[in-house]
């Protein structure tokens, strides 16, 4: 049961993400839509097995994991597969899903294809989202408006 927990807890998470306005738009900034699907998986499934659940909706979706080390909730973008893609090995039956992130956080797109597909997908990183950074930025814009609101005013005495 400890993998039933862990997409528990990431569902979670997920949704808090989702619940903010920034945390929707860090997505959206990174190929995500509303209604997209989010796949969660254990750090520790076998990739063929989490692309199995990928492949069930047909269309491009987000993977979603909580790490292990850092617990940062941490996301990649999968395309289709897509016959137009450079061939590539399948993945061996014993590679982790957090391997795949490691290789997509290191070379940044990555090529990849399971025992499931005659095609390869491309897995792409998205940055793990900050909501204390994005929370400052959005602090930060509001003292920018008022400071040019007051300036503007100003202008006016």
């Amino acid at each position: 049961m400890p993998g039933r927990l862990v997409r528990t807890q990431t569902a979670e998470r997920v949704s808090e993400l989702l619940g903010s306005r920034e945390g929707r738009a860090h997505l959206a900034a990174h190929g995500w839509a509303q209604g997209m699907p989010i796949v969660m998986a254990a750090p520790t499934e076998p990739v063929n097995d989490v692309m199995g659940l990928v492949s069930m909706h047909g269309r491009s979706v987000l993977v979603a994991v909580l790490d292990t080390g850092s617990n940062e909730l941490k996301f990649f973008y999968v395309s289709t597969p897509n016959p137009a893609l450079q061939p590539v090995d399948p993945e061996k039956a014993t590679t982790k899903i957090h391997e795949l992130f490691a290789r997509t956080e290191d070379q940044g797109a990555v090529t990849f294809r399971v025992k499931y597909w005659d095609s390869c997908a491309v897995a792409l990183p998205i940055p793990v989202f900050h909501p204390v950074a994005a929370t400052k930025n959005y602090e930060q814009r509001l003292r920018d408006r008022a400071n040019r609101g007051q300036t503007i005013l100003k202008a006016f005495d």
